[in-house]
């Protein structure tokens, strides 16, 4: 009976599923979708994914047909695709059941199905039925002629039509204008007529049950999370718009409620098209070959990091050509540098220095021309200087995303701060959307349709030698070259020639087919490092960062090994309550040594010394002070932020200040200064950082502990000793017989 009962449960499965699918197969036969396209651009690409979603009955008009209509983001026109509308109807005006639904394409999204449609068009109770705006187009001198309403949007939109196939025929044969006539205001004057209004039984849908055009409304829609899927709704009429129209300039807050309607992401399954259509590079007999244009435009810190991490991406370096831009002086040691090493590693290895004089923009060009002139070039990465990845893997996830201009998300340090936007304001600059926040703190992963992005990102190489093809897209106006970028990519039109088409000339013109930007933060990339107040006057200014890019001070300036003192004890106790810990990385010592000898004014180990209180030091050493040379805040920052943890660790309950008025670094040679006779530090604890190698920079040295009689004589380049500094730790230098020895001291808590 069980295995029956069964039985029958999976035949009622199958006769519903059967029977839903039946229905909606009928469904999508009494709704036929008519819409103009003539290139697959990304907008139309969008429109068919979502319809192919609700499964839609579409029709395609004039698809690889020179569009003739006029410049309707801008002007009017539009008259061709009525023209169109008329040629197709001419076949279905005898089919009194066939509802026909025309829209547009470029810039509309379904959030439901056909039978959603359908069932509130039927409710409507009329034959033909436009979408409405709050706003008039063309003819502002008509809005007097319209029929006035108790509540909901006035003014026709025709963007959206839905009716009887025998009435669409009616309305559209009327047609006998030129295709770059104005496709709006024919419809227009056919309503305003109070006659043909009751002849076609025609109204406008008023409370955007249907249709929601953005233009005018952007404040009226917030999306609506479900189960399945995203809805746009309407929060002056309480609707659930199904079909929704980015007219106007409201293009870009289409792109961001296609970030979600109708199933691109939600809460319970997140990214449902981040996978579609990516590429498999296992599958490639070989990986695409890739120009990498690096930009330096303005002093940076951490250049050699930047150019090494480049080094690392995993990707095959004969498949990589590099083109650098550097505009500062600065930098050119750091560049020869990496090129004398690296020259023969990459494919190709050019570089554009601050003798040419060229603009940010001007640079830009130059670099995406390298790859656009090649037509072997399949992608080109573009990296800012400023942008530090710790993904090797970076430019395989980008190609495999497949998208014509994609970035990854990079974020400063510890703020909002990213290389993306997520909205425009209205003139054209920095806008928080809703979801900013959520996508940089990687609260939702995906990959999204933004307005803009700088610093870093990939564009496919036939892009630019097609829809790309022109060759000044950084430079627009008063905008930076990011800008300009985008605002040529998101609002691209093709005209002849012409770089501002006068009025006369919208005949002329295609509508916009501007290009979809996406940001992917599915993984961690990487972050942007402050170049604010970097100062290049230091020998090694990097050193500085500490404040302004403590991450990447870190990285470079700490010991690999320090977080092991936490999670391994990795530390000794040589000799009683002396404690030896690895803190400096060797790249650290090696530029505070460099640092000092470039200062150069060595006190020279006497007692009279201007630089403390009272002028005498009564057991001198040959030193720098860390405040000679501008640096005594970055070391108590040091201290406190590296040397304070461990001094809880090791006298547990002594909870320092981190607080040090003497902080220098000491220079023991057999000419000068060999050893330091025995005393106390004025000082609760000292640390006493080695900067040098015993046995390769120097013999001898070391320090011995009279109470203890314990002595340490072979110091570690980039280690610290921590002692108490009065009382119990009378000490003294032992002797550098050769060569020269560098320890870094403070005297904490005095």
């Amino acid at each position: 009976l069980y295995l029956k009962y069964i039985k029958i449960s999976l035949l009622y499965g199958l006769f519903f599923l059967h029977n839903l699918y039946l229905w909606q197969y009928i469904i999508a036969k009494k709704l036929l979708v008519l819409t103009v396209a003539t290139e697959e651009t990304d907008g139309f690409l969008r429109f068919m994914q979502a319809a192919n979603y609700f499964n839609y009955n579409v029709t395609v008009l004039g698809m690889g047909e020179a569009w003739k209509g006029g410049d309707v983001g801008r002007s009017i026109g539009g008259g061709q695709k009525i023209r169109l509308l008329k040629e197709a109807m001419e076949a279905l005006a005898d089919q009194e059941d066939l509802v026909v639904l025309s829209v547009d394409s470029y810039d509309l999204i379904f959030a439901g199905g056909p039978e959603e449609i359908l069932r509130k068009f039927q409710q409507e109770n009329h034959k033909v039925l436009f979408a409405a705006e709050g706003l008039i187009w063309p003819d502002k001198q008509l809005a007097d002629k319209y029929p006035s309403v108790r509540s909901g949007k006035r003014y026709l939109n025709s963007g959206g039509i839905i009716g009887y196939a025998p009435y669409i025929n009616k309305l559209v044969s009327q047609w006998n204008l030129h295709d770059n006539d104005d496709d709006q205001l024919f419809y227009t004057k056919i309503y305003l007529d109070p006659l043909q209004r009751e002849t076609l039984n025609m109204t406008l849908d008023h409370k955007c049950q249907i249709f929601q055009n953005l233009n005018g409304a952007v404040d009226e829609v917030l999306l609506k999370f479900g189960t399945d899927r995203v809805r746009v709704r309407n929060t002056v009429y309480d609707t659930l718009p199904v079909v929704v129209h980015g007219n106007g300039n409201t293009k870009m807050y289409l792109n961001y409620l296609a970030n979600y309607v109708p199933n691109a992401w939600n809460y319970e399954h997140g990214c449902s098209h981040c996978d579609d259509n990516v590429v498999d590079l296992s599958q490639l007999k070989e990986f695409p070959n890739v120009v990498v244009g690096v930009f330096i435009e303005q002093p940076t810190p951490f250049l050699p990091e930047f150019f090494q991490r480049l080094l690392t991406l995993d990707y095959p370096k004969d498949k990589l050509r590099l083109f650098v831009h550097n505009s500062e002086v600065y930098h050119e040691k750091h560049i020869q540098a990496f090129w004398e090493e690296n020259r023969d590693v990459f494919n190709s290895f050019m570089v554009v220095g601050p003798e040419e004089n060229l603009s940010q923009g001007e640079a830009r060009n130059m670099g995406m021309d390298v790859c656009r002139k090649d037509a072997t070039c399949e992608y080109y990465f573009s990296i800012d200087s400023d942008v530090m990845l710790n993904n090797r893997q970076t430019l395989k996830l980008l190609i495999e995303q497949n998208r014509k201009i994609i970035g990854p998300l990079v974020t400063r340090h510890g703020k909002l701060w990213s290389n993306f936007w997520g909205a425009l304001s209205l003139d054209g600059y920095y806008a928080r959307s809703e979801d900013y926040v959520d996508i940089v703190q990687r609260k939702r992963m995906g990959v999204w349709n933004i307005p803009y992005m700088a610093h870093v990102y990939l564009v496919k190489g036939s892009v630019l030698r097609n829809e790309l093809k022109e060759r000044k897209y950084f430079v627009l106006e008063k905008l930076d070259p990011d800008m300009a970028f985008c605002r040529n990519a998101r609002e691209l039109t093709s005209h002849r020639e012409k770089d501002s088409p006068s009025p006369e000339s919208f005949h002329m013109l295609k509508p916009p087919k501007g290009v979809f930007m996406y940001i992917t933060n599915r993984h961690d990339f990487g972050r942007l490092i402050s170049t604010a107040n970097y100062n290049i006057s230091h020998y090694n200014s990097d050193l500085w960062q500490i404040f302004e890019n403590p991450v990447d001070w870190k990285e470079k300036y700490i010991n690999q090994n320090y977080t092991r003192i936490f999670t391994e004890n990795y530390l000794e106790e040589p000799c009683p309550d002396v404690f030896w810990f690895p803190v400096l990385s060797e790249k650290a010592c090696d530029e505070l040594v460099e640092e000092m000898e470039h200062y150069g004014s060595w006190s020279g180990g006497k007692h009279e010394d201007k630089r403390i209180s009272g002028g005498y030091e009564t057991v001198p050493t040959d030193d720098i002070h860390m405040k000679q040379i501008g640096f005594d805040k970055e070391w108590l920052h040091f201290i406190r932020e590296f040397i304070s943890p461990v001094t809880l660790k090791v006298f547990s309950g002594y909870y320092t200040k981190g607080y040090a008025v003497m902080n220098f670094v000491v220079k023991y040679t057999p000419g000068r200064q060999a050893y330091l006779r025995p005393h106390h530090d004025s000082s609760t604890f000292t640390i006493n950082i080695a900067l040098n190698n015993k046995d390769t920079d120097f013999q001898g040295g070391g320090c011995r502990f009279h109470r203890y009689n314990c002595s340490i004589e072979s110091p570690r380049k980039g280690w610290s000793f921590m002692h108490p500094g009065r009382l119990t730790h009378l000490h003294e230098g032992l002797p550098t017989t050769n060569g020269t020895r560098y320890i870094a001291v403070s005297f904490i808590d005095p």
